[in-house]
């Protein structure tokens, strides 16, 4: 379910067609928009859509997503690769991207980002952790490759850095213990796509 004028045009715009369209004072009473709204303003118009119309796949560049159950940074990771012309692979355990929360941090992108499994993201694999690895200005990034991000507070278990080929790290030099798994995915897609 999409809320907003913006999102449906959004939804519109990527050629997903609603199967239903509520519109306040036309088909629908407002009150009832208002009752099962999560925003704090109701919105004019309500997209309902199938989840099997979402843009399924990979793409040479993305983000594969290890247990990031936090829908707003879901919703941020899907925009973020849209500007950047990624993909996102999900692990079990991610927040799900037709969740309210993900769709509206996503402004749109969820109908245009392709989605995966975890394990269709395509190699390499670089795994961002938040010390001890090679320093990403350092990697070569020249060619497309996928950024595996953890969830913050646990990060991204053994068997999971084994798989990857590198494990890079964004030098702080200030005393966060470490970013928010957004912005190190947003500085990991702008660092590749500026050197590619």
């Amino acid at each position: 379910m999409a809320e907003g004028e913006d999102l449906v045009d959004a939804a519109r715009k990527a050629g997903i067609e609603p199967v239903e369209l509520l519109v306040a004072g036309e088909n629908v009473a407002p009150e009832l928009l208002a009752e099962d709204s999560a925003l704090a303003h109701p919105p004019r118009v309500v997209g309902v859509y199938r989840r099997d119309d979402l843009p399924r796949g990979v793409r040479p560049l993305t983000l594969a997503l290890w247990r990031v159950a936090d829908p707003g940074n879901l919703g941020t990771l899907l925009r973020t690769a849209d500007a950047f012309g990624a993909g996102v692979a999900l692990s079990p355990g991610s927040a799900d991207v037709t969740g309210p929360k993900a769709i509206r941090a996503s402004m749109g992108a969820v109908f245009r980002v392709p989605t995966a499994t975890f394990d269709e993201a395509p190699k390499p694999w670089i795994a961002l952790v938040p010390r001890g690895g090679t320093p990403l200005a350092g990697l070569d990034l020249s060619e497309p490759e996928t950024f595996v991000l953890g969830a913050e507070r646990e990060g991204l278990p053994d068997e999971v850095l084994r798989r990857c080929e590198v494990q890079a790290t964004i030098p702080q030099s200030g005393p966060a213990e470490s970013l928010n798994v957004a912005a190190a995915g947003a500085i990991a897609l702008y660092e590749a796509s500026r050197r590619a």
